[in-house]
């Protein structure tokens, strides 16, 4: 997340030169990212929703995000 982005709140994520954005509310994504690494990312997000959410309103009132495990 990026405390000056635009809204709807969002994610974005990088893998081997691939980029995408994961909509919090809504789940929906956009760019390309190889099929496995998806499944991955939007595990994370389904298990972290409510923090990513407590996230995005701490960069909007510019406030350091709270950390988020990573998925295992």
């Amino acid at each position: 997340m990026y405390r000056d982005d635009h809204s709807p709140p969002h994610f974005h994520a990088k893998y081997a030169g691939y980029e995408i954005t994961v909509e919090i509310l809504t789940g929906i994504v956009e760019g390309k990212f190889p099929k496995r690494a998806l499944r991955h990312i939007l595990e994370w997000y389904e298990l972290h929703n409510d923090e990513l959410l407590t996230n995005w309103e701490r960069c909007k009132n510019n406030e350091e995000p709270n950390q988020i495990e990573p998925l295992e």
